[in-house]
């Protein structure tokens, strides 16, 4: 039903910047709240940053805040993720999903297939 397709990411030194996108298809995307989530070697999945249907609302991990940046174009039916100040702890691989209730608190219903970031020292 919905489609996300994940590009944008790569190998990096630490301290560069990097801007993950995510398009989506096959649903109504601006009724989605949409989340960034990463899983590191060895590591459990974790949550990075979710923004509302609208746009209003942003929540980010204690990890990323202040370097990171979600947003969303509804026109677009695309979400981005800008990084900054990349460490070589944020290497994953990240992954876009999309939840029906709109709302930053919302569990993913959908799930891309993940893009690898990578930091080097």
């Amino acid at each position: 039903q919905v489609q996300l397709v994940e590009s944008g990411g790569g190998l990096v030194q630490a301290g560069a910047s990097l801007r993950l996108s995510c398009a989506a298809s096959g649903g109504t995307f601006r009724s989605y709240a949409m989340d960034w989530f990463r899983q590191a070697p060895g590591k459990e999945r974790e949550f990075v940053a979710a923004i509302s249907w609208s746009g209003g609302s942003t929540r980010y991990s204690d990890s990323v805040k202040g370097r990171f940046t979600i947003s969303r174009d509804n026109a677009k039916a695309s979400v981005y993720l800008q990084m900054n100040s990349l460490k070589p702890e944020d290497t994953a691989v990240y992954y876009c999903a999309a939840a029906k209730l709109g709302t930053v608190w919302a569990t993913p219903n959908y799930w891309g297939q993940g893009t690898q970031v990578t930091v080097s020292s």
